[in-house]
């Protein structure tokens, strides 16, 4: 359901793979006996009109259902945890003129990196 990177693509505006998403969300989401008839299916049939309407925008991922949005929360704070540091660390090795300058162009720029997806992250925690 994930794909071959095993993760999911976030953008500022929507979830840039949110085919994948919305698929996974439906799967975790559901009862023994929904899924016991998914798997009978071989997923759902023809789900074209419900796709079109699916762009995961950061508006729609707000009108979640309540089960999807806790287990997308959680997911998020697992993710944030990975991380060495949290979003301010962050921010304040980049307002550090000093510190910042003596990183290596490849550390300022994961640096650049880190902070960005964290700043998603923190952003899909708001909305959900």
């Amino acid at each position: 359901m994930v794909g071959e990177e095993g993760a999911f693509v976030l953008g500022w505006d929507e979830v840039l793979t949110e085919e994948e998403l919305s698929v996974t969300l439906k799967v975790l989401c559901m009862s023994e006996e929904e899924f016991k008839e998914y798997k009978e299916q071989d997923g759902w049939e023809d789900d074209s009109e419900e796709e079109e309407n699916s762009v995961l925008s950061n508006e729609a991922l707000s009108r979640l259902k309540t089960p999807c949005k806790k287990l997308l929360y959680e997911s998020v704070l697992l993710t944030l945890e990975s991380y060495g540091s949290d979003l301010k660390a962050e921010q304040d090795l980049l307002n550090n003129k000093e510190i910042y300058e003596k990183l290596s162009r490849r550390e300022q720029q994961a640096l650049h990196v880190r902070y960005g997806q964290k700043r998603i992250l923190h952003q899909l925690l708001e909305l959900v």
